[in-house]
């Protein structure tokens, strides 16, 4: 059994029940884009502004948002302690795992940020 210091001691039910929450999520969002954009085929720019002024639109956009972080940061980890392991990477496997799980972890919490700056204009 592969355990990394960045699995923060969750168990595999944890990673599964969020990766299908977060798979609903984004799901949802993307049905309700295109449902919208399939609705309304002369869209212009005031109307998509008008839709993402809304409070709840933004709110569904910021939980799309954790969502992507939380499905992103499961698969990420998985992929990371599958496939960077001793046997392929030898003895520098735990550093390198380490960090590529790291800069996985900042690029995701770089961009979280910068959804929320274009959402919400700060």
């Amino acid at each position: 059994m592969v355990t990394s210091v960045t699995n923060f001691s969750r168990s595999g039910l944890y990673d599964w029940m969020a990766q299908r929450v977060s798979a609903v999520v984004l799901a949802a969002y993307t049905l309700f884009l295109l449902g919208y954009v399939l609705a309304n085929p002369n869209l212009d720019y005031a109307q998509w502004d008008a839709l993402f002024a809304q409070s709840w639109m933004r709110i569904f956009s910021l939980l799309t948002l954790v969502a992507l972080g939380a499905h992103a940061w499961v698969g990420m980890w998985t992929i990371t302690t599958d496939y960077l392991t001793p046997m392929t990477l030898g003895k520098w496997a735990g550093g390198v795992r380490f960090l590529a799980q790291s800069f996985c972890g900042v690029l995701m919490f770089v961009l979280f940020v910068w959804g929320i700056q274009i959402l919400w204009g700060i």
